[in-house]
């Protein structure tokens, strides 16, 4: 998938880290992942950070393994998250999120959440919660602020909060003290993955009797 215009939003360097160590919930890996895929910048950080952990674990002392370590180890695998569906050819998603989906948008299963944005909630693990969201062009996702932290990736289009503008590979790091009303850029739709750790905080009584109903 290719980004034609500059991306200026990128990761923290403590996500990329978290990444690296393997430390951040599923749905936080799904958008890092996914932006890794859209940004050189920030792909050539995390390999630095991957070679500087691979060169502490290298350093470590070693042990030796009991008989049946290579058999729990592998129990411990068969019993968790099972692999995602393989990406379709030509998809017009980066691979990462492609693969969660198991095609492109057009095999996005889109769910209304009110004026005109819809949602698709992607099945990771229940640390985090991973969603895409559709919002038409000139509309926006009613103001919150957060009890956690909210990751957003803009994956086509723009939007456009009290921050800064965020076009397509931008990603917006979002914690609890930015309380903030995204407005979908005019002229185009805007097509975001979402992750948040904790449920978002809504001024407005609507959106949050809908709240517990679309799990946001």
């Amino acid at each position: 998938m290719n980004i034609m215009n500059k991306i200026t939003h990128h990761l923290s360097d403590q996500l990329l880290i978290g990444y690296s160590a393997g430390t951040l919930p599923e749905a936080f890996n799904l958008v890092v992942a996914t932006h890794l895929s859209m940004c050189d910048e920030c792909r050539a950080a995390a390999q630095s950070y991957d070679s500087i952990g691979g060169a502490l674990l290298h350093a470590q002392p070693t042990e030796d393994l009991s008989a049946a370590a290579l058999s729990k180890t592998m129990a411990l695998i068969a019993k968790g998250p099972k692999a995602a569906a393989p990406a379709s050819a030509g998809s017009d998603l980066p691979d990462p999120l492609s693969a969660y989906i198991g095609g492109g948008l057009s095999d996005v299963k889109w769910r209304p959440i009110g004026l005109g944005v819809r949602q698709a909630v992607l099945k990771t693990s229940h640390a985090a919660t991973a969603r895409l969201l559709y919002i038409p062009a000139g509309a926006a996702v009613p103001d919150h602020g957060h009890r956690g932290t909210e990751l957003t990736l803009v994956l086509k289009g723009a939007f456009s909060d009290e921050t800064a503008r965020f076009a397509a590979g931008d990603v917006e790091v979002a914690g609890e003290d930015l309380h903030h009303k995204p407005v979908a850029e005019i002229g185009h739709d805007c097509i975001c993955l979402a992750a948040t750790d904790a449920p978002l905080r809504f001024s407005a009584w609507i959106p949050r009797v809908a709240q517990s109903l679309f799990r946001l």
